[in-house]
């Protein structure tokens, strides 16, 4: 069933990955599709079996490492498949285990996969505002490091997430940017409403380029919009639905041949 996945690819990573949207999958109602949310309101043995298809759909049987998201900066480095039940409070995933897939999920935050493959690292970052500005993408990058990549052969993909046009926010919204930089009140632009919309997609990018990455390619979706092809917690919000879906987003090495 792999053929029926959506998976959004980056041109400039050759590691098998994906930014999976939500066709396929076996999940239904408001989170009708490959939905991969362990938090959200479905059925675990669906949710499980969402997962299962999209790491099949990169490496058949590969075991995948994630985390237990919560908006922080926290990196964490795996070498083996992490138990769900025991998954580690962090937002960034990085791995050198050929075999393994490392993943993340994302309902409108910008999910981040990063890989250096001359030294066979790779890593996945979940990048809301939050984790965004405390340095997610940094710590992620760090990780690698550790594993023995380098910035300069890192090549970086940031997924579908909520583009500015979509991202109202209060006026309270950019204090912590501007303080951080005042050169950040670029990534806000004034709304029809008078209100400012915030650019993740760009500001995740100029972080990773801070960092020391030159290789950044941006996938320029949509998930607010594209409500066909991807979740939104920001849309379902609107609309006062009770649940909302997560899409996954993977990387991995690629195991020896045999």
């Amino acid at each position: 069933m792999s053929d029926t996945l959506d998976k959004v690819v980056s041109p400039d990573i050759a590691m098998p990955h994906a930014f999976f949207g939500r066709a396929g999958g076996r999940s239904k109602g408001e989170v009708a599709g490959l939905n991969c949310g362990l938090g959200s309101q479905d059925d675990p043995a669906r949710v499980r079996a969402n997962r299962r298809m999209a790491a099949d759909a990169l490496i058949a049987d590969a075991p995948l490492a994630s985390v237990h998201q919560v908006h922080s900066p926290t990196a964490i480095i795996a070498d083996r498949a992490l138990p769900i039940e025991k998954r580690p409070h962090a937002d960034a995933i990085a791995t050198a285990t050929p075999g393994l897939l490392v993943g993340i999920v994302t309902a409108d935050c910008a999910p981040v996969l990063l890989a250096d493959e001359e030294a066979g690292v790779v890593a996945a970052a979940h990048a809301g505002w939050r984790g965004a500005l405390a340095g997610v993408t940094d710590q992620a990058i760090g990780a690698m490091i550790r594993l023995g990549a380098r910035p300069k052969s890192i090549a970086a993909a940031v997924g579908p997430c909520i583009a500015q046009r979509s991202y109202e926010v209060d006026e309270a919204f950019p204090e912590p940017f501007l303080e951080e930089d005042p050169v950040n009140a670029r990534f806000f632009a004034e709304g029809a409403s008078g209100k400012p919309h915030f650019d993740l997609e760009s500001y995740v990018a100029a972080r990773l380029a801070a960092a020391g990455i030159s290789s950044i390619w941006l996938a320029g979706l949509d998930t607010y919009a594209l409500e066909k092809r991807f979740f939104s917690y920001r849309r379902a919000t609107h609309r006062g639905e009770a649940n909302y879906g997560r899409q996954i987003s993977m990387i991995g090495i690629a195991p020896p041949e045999r």
